[in-house]
């Protein structure tokens, strides 16, 4: 079974949890921290994690953050929280989180999510040969550890394992949420230059402004943009 890492400034979420998932044969840790959640992520090195997102001092989107920027997020994330906004959902998931999970937390809906997320833990997967694919490259083919099946897990899936947060959600508000996603990174890597983006994605900037205005996204700073 796996070590799970739950880090939550709640004392009665991280003791439902470790009692849920030990249950199952996990070894749960628990932290109430940022700074004890470093600590346990050097010293165990956790197949999984489950982070609260609102945390006092440091919160779990930042320790996402800096987990992913120094090379530590070596282990699938899973986001925890009651009251946050689709868009901190959203944030946690382009960041580096493979899934998020509301509270309060039905136990099914844990154990799921669990199981899921351990299946692209790089403990539980190992290479077992190499096929040619069209192109000529070599693609590793992994399977579980502890399974028989072979199963295949590729970069693909693995965000496809992102992209199921949106599968709840009727189509229009999973559209407008990927196309906000989608044009906030655009605006990020090209300096928020309307003119770039608007050749990028081949919509005229009045049509442009107008959907960046429709999505909630705040053009103001490019106003003076020639």
């Amino acid at each position: 079974m796996a070590s799970i890492l739950v880090v939550d400034d709640e004392m009665g979420i991280r003791e439902l949890l470790n009692e849920s998932l030990t249950d199952e044969g996990h070894t749960v840790y628990a932290a109430e921290s940022a700074a004890q959640a470093r600590t346990i992520r050097e010293q165990m090195r956790p197949d999984l994690v489950l982070l609260d997102i609102w945390m006092p001092e440091t919160d779990g989107i930042t320790l996402l953050k800096e987990w992913s920027k120094t090379g530590q997020l070596t282990m699938p994330v899973v986001m925890m929280s009651g009251h946050a906004t689709i868009d901190t959902a959203v944030e946690a998931t382009r960041i580096g989180a493979l899934n998020f999970l509301e509270k309060p937390i039905a136990l099914q809906k844990l154990l799921k999510t669990v199981s899921k997320a351990l299946e692209s833990s790089p403990k539980y997967v190992e290479p077992v040969e190499e096929k040619i694919i069209s192109s000529g490259v070599p693609a590793a083919v992994t399977k579980p550890l502890n399974s028989e099946p072979v199963a295949t897990v590729t970069e693909g899936e693995f965000i496809s394992g992102i992209a199921k947060t949106y599968f709840d959600l009727p189509l229009r508000e999973a559209r407008d949420l990927f196309e906000k996603a989608y044009f906030e990174h655009q605006m990020q890597i090209m300096g928020g230059s309307m003119t770039k983006i608007s050749e990028y994605t081949g919509l005229e900037r009045t049509h442009l402004y107008r959907k960046l205005k429709a999505l909630g996204i705040d053009t103001s700073r490019n106003k003076g943009e020639q």
